[in-house]
């Protein structure tokens, strides 16, 4: 798996678009590191920069954009409604994918050593990669801001992880660490700064700080977990804004803490206009969003582009500035998703390249493919039964049968791709060098492994033809009459998908020497295939004694 880390450093500029520009193009210079979102705020005066890439390439580029903002940007000028302690105020580091939260740590630490030794910029390190449990929140680190910086730094307990233990009036600190996804997120509130702190106060973890009849202070705690927030306003909109770091969205999601900003808000009779997301969510984030909407709403949406558009609508992410899902959504942003180059064909492409002299794509991937039509057939006869008038008393059955069709449709064109890689891992094996017995040896492991996972693929494609039955037996039994056929052709497509691969199970199992790897799947694969024809023979049966709508 590619090594994916993502990097989000805060600058303490965000009027000047020229240099705005230069950092981002510092970032750009980099190779293996590529820019995904830019987003600067006027009345913020703090611009948002989302990059990814290889943990070396990360690094280096939040270096040379560093580099870039001190010398460009003046903290002894800068005046800003965010909080912030330097022109390069914090840079964490997040693990995407392949990496570990400890790596992303150590990228942190190589960041703030060359940072602190090069630079000459004083550096603390934040969250996972603080061990200080004084200076693990970044609310503690910048607790007085850049203007209490320069009493603080002096003292012993605030000594910089990295870099002089003095104040740099140009450039302030930086606070540099890992953390996990971080969603900053605002909601839009029609009234003052005052009533959106309030609103803050009331749903952040941290809470308020509440005076009792005895005059002691105590702190209490709001309703939300790993979320931070305060209020503040926005002149060029004209409106409050509840402005929130959601440190975990899958302890505090999206969903929740807009629907329990809304409820505050409803009960000091002030207005929410929408929300926004800063930067960069996760698609996950979104989906999650969607799901609530549409369980709390009982509606039947699966599509994934549909999903996008429904949570857009309910949480107001176009409130401010259009939410444009291929600009903010990470995993869209960087086309990560698992398409291969076959499943990207065109029809004529694939069949073409299938009819090549090469080996690859052949039986296995055909059969991914074949599987996927079979389901791709019955989830269309459930659409077509689904929200007809005719058939309005099916359609309860049809928002069950249709979402599993649709999901293991998708599955096994991820296969198509996969077979064939499989393949293609025990040419390469097959290719390694065999001149000493070293070499031979390690040659006959990797030929083994190989085997393998040639091996396993086409069973995974049986098991996902597997769990097509079931649904489209219901298909079949209640589907509207006159897509019969579809039905009885999405069964034999299933049935050749599932033989194909099954042949393609035991062609490879034939070399493997390990007995027991060969015996259990000999008997995995029998019996999905014994299944598979005993399933058809029934859905045959069904279609053949149905005489019209049920």
């Amino acid at each position: 798996m590619q090594k994916l880390v993502e990097c989000v450093p805060n600058f303490s500029e965000g009027r000047d678009t020229s240099v705005i520009q230069e950092i981002t193009e510092s970032i750009k210079s980099v190779p293996e590191v590529t820019l995904l979102n830019v987003d600067p705020g006027e009345s913020t005066n703090r611009t948002v920069v989302t990059f990814v890439g290889s943990p070396e390439g990360v690094v280096e580029a939040a270096f040379q954009a560093a580099k870039t903002a001190y010398e460009l940007i003046d903290m002894s000028k800068h005046r800003g409604e965010h909080p912030r302690i330097g022109a390069v105020d914090v840079v964490p580091f997040v693990p995407v994918a392949g990496v570990t939260m400890e790596e992303c740590v150590e990228l942190s630490k190589q960041f703030g050593k060359r940072v602190g030794g090069e630079l000459g910029v004083p550096v603390y390190l934040y969250e996972e990669a603080s061990a200080n449990p004084d200076r693990k929140a970044m609310r503690q680190i910048r607790s007085g801001e850049y203007e209490g910086l320069k009493d603080k730094i002096n003292k012993a307990e605030w000594k910089p992880d990295f870099g002089p233990q003095q104040f740099v009036a140009k450039s302030g600190a930086t606070v540099t660490g890992a953390r996990f996804f971080l969603i900053a997120y605002n909601v839009n509130v029609l009234g003052t700064k005052n009533q959106a702190h309030r609103l803050a106060l009331n749903v952040r973890e941290q809470g308020r700080t509440v005076t009792k009849p005895d005059g002691t202070k105590v702190q209490e705690p709001g309703r939300l977990k790993a979320l931070k927030g305060i209020g503040w306003y926005l002149d060029e909109f004209n409106i409050a804004q509840v402005s929130m770091n959601l440190d975990n969205y899958k302890i505090t999601p999206l969903h929740l803490v807009f629907e329990e900003i809304k409820k505050d808000a409803a009960a000091l009779r002030v207005g929410i206009a929408g929300s926004e997301i800063v930067g960069l969510v996760p698609l996950e984030a979104i989906l999650m969003a969607a799901d609530y909407y549409i369980k709390k709403e009982k509606l039947f949406v699966i599509d994934e582009k549909a999903k996008v558009r429904l949570a857009i609508d309910r949480l107001g992410l176009s409130s401010i500035h259009p939410f444009k899902p291929e600009e903010k959504i990470i995993e869209y942003m960087i086309d990560r998703n698992s398409d291969g180059p076959l499943i990207k064909m065109t029809v004529r492409e694939f069949v073409e390249e299938v009819g090549a002299r090469s080996s690859a794509p052949g039986g296995g991937s055909v059969s991914a493919l074949i599987g996927s039509l079979g389901a791709a057939l019955g989830a269309m006869v459930g659409w077509l039964t689904y929200g007809r008038r005719k058939y309005e008393h099916l359609d309860d059955r049809m928002r069950t049968v249709i979402p599993p069709l649709v999901k293991i449709q998708e599955e096994l064109l991820k296969a198509i791709d996969r077979d064939t890689d499989a393949f293609n891992d025990y040419m390469e094996a097959l290719g390694l060098p065999k001149k000493t017995a070293e070499e031979r040896e390690l040659r006959a492991q990797a030929m083994q492994e190989g085997l393998k996972k040639a091996t396993l693929v086409p069973l995974h494609t049986m098991e996902l033809i597997d769990g097509v039955w079931d649904p489209i037996m219901e298909v079949a039994r209640l589907g509207q009459y006159s897509s019969r056929s579809d039905v009885e052709v999405g069964a034999k497509a299933l049935e050749a998908g599932a033989f194909g691969a099954y042949r393609n199970v035991m062609i490879n199992l034939a070399d493997i020497k390990d007995e027991t790897f060969k015996k259990d799947l000999t008997e995995k694969a029998g019996s999905l295939l014994e299944r598979t024809e005993n399933k058809l023979k029934e859905l045959t049966t069904i279609v053949n004694e149905r005489t019209g709508d049920v």
